[in-house]
């Protein structure tokens, strides 16, 4: 049967996996890899790391490392009074948008709440006007006192609980499309390499902790020792309040970024690849650092040539992060593409000219 990215995006969206606890996410796609992989690795932070060989292979093996961040945006319980739990953000939650959201506590049974809100009618004219910070939102699970704290503990865990819905155009929108759409973008390129034949060895790896500094990808990138890689974020797309030159068009295939964060030779090699089997790829201008996984990975060991492949989304770090699924099969077809086409001389055709680098 045809692979059903739908499907399985759904199933990661609605998984709770915050920075740090990735567990349960770890378990989907341990499920979604298996028979798509030779051999499934857990570095030590917790980043999952399915490996298919080359075949034939080299001698010696080269490796290609794709990168995508499996942890979402979360929060964490900084107090309880009077069965009302109030919160700390801890990876980028936007507090403009969390009153009257339904989130899940990750207590010692989870529990399902609310975001309470003060009713308007109690409010000053002057509260009425701003957004209601961290430390005054309130979460409403429903239950007595005494049993909110015999349940729920300071330091336990809060995600958002949002289904993933279905809009028009083949457009979804749900919670951890960042970066979530990005790691089915892997899974879509490992389905794409059952068909395909490629000799470099391809590390897909599913990392952890991005969201609060990148972490996953630095310890991957040391436990894999790759000769390239392909780090895998999501990007802005246009919509009112964005800025249209910082953003690649939702639908119009894969961002590829363009900076110093991205090796400038492999850049122009995808690029080729994407040309010749026509998928359609948006430069994303990145003049700094980009703040995604190929940040870390550029710079691990002696240096990694990197590059980043983006999914457009709308609405970031919100409930209702929205992604077009063609653009996330386009993303996982291209690096397949991309990676049958790796071969023995592949590295020396992107060394940089020694007379220049002097």
């Amino acid at each position: 049967m045809p692979f059903d990215v739908k499907a399985h995006l759904k199933m990661m969206v609605e998984t709770h996996a915050p920075s740090g606890h990735e567990d349960a996410m770890r378990d989907v796609l341990r499920d979604a890899w298996s028979g798509l992989v030779d051999e499934m690795q857990t570095d030590k932070l917790g980043s999952l790391i399915g490996v298919k060989r080359g075949t034939p292979r080299l001698d010696p093996p080269r490796r290609i490392m794709l990168a995508a961040h499996m942890d979402e945006i979360g929060m964490m319980v900084r107090d309880i009074v009077d069965g009302f739990i109030f919160v700390h953000n801890i990876s980028g939650v936007d507090n403009r948008i969390m009153p009257a959201q339904t989130v899940l506590v990750h207590g010692r049974r989870a529990l399902p709440g609310v975001v309470a809100a003060a009713p308007p009618h109690l409010l000053t004219p002057n509260d009425r006007q701003r957004f209601s910070r961290f430390d005054e939102l309130i979460i409403d699970v429903g239950l007595p006192a005494a049993e909110v704290e015999a349940a729920v503990r300071i330091g336990d865990l809060i995600t958002i609980d949002a289904p993933m819905i279905e809009l028009l155009g083949q457009k979804v929108a749900g919670k951890a499309m960042d970066d979530r759409a990005c790691v089915a973008a892997v899974t879509v390129c490992l389905n794409e390499l059952q068909n395909l034949q490629h000799r470099w060895d391809v590390y897909a790896a599913a990392t952890v902790q991005e969201e609060m500094g990148l972490y996953g990808a630095a310890t991957a990138a040391y436990h894999i020792q790759p000769d390239i890689a392909i780090a895998l974020d999501v990007t802005f797309a246009p919509q009112p309040g964005v800025d249209s030159d910082t953003t690649c068009e939702i639908g119009g295939g894969p961002g590829i970024g363009i900076g110093p964060n991205f090796h400038p030779k492999l850049v122009e090699k995808i690029k080729d690849v994407a040309k010749r089997y026509e998928f359609r790829l948006q430069d994303d201008i990145i003049p700094g650092a980009s703040g995604t996984d190929a940040w870390a990975i550029q710079v691990a060991h002696e240096g990694i040539p990197t590059i980043l492949l983006e999914v457009p989304i709308r609405n970031m770090h919100s409930p209702v992060e929205t992604a077009d699924l063609r653009d996330i099969t386009r993303a996982g077809r291209l690096m397949a593409r991309f990676i049958a086409e790796l071969d023995v001389d592949f590295l020396r055709t992107i060394e940089y000219d020694s007379a220049v680098a002097s």
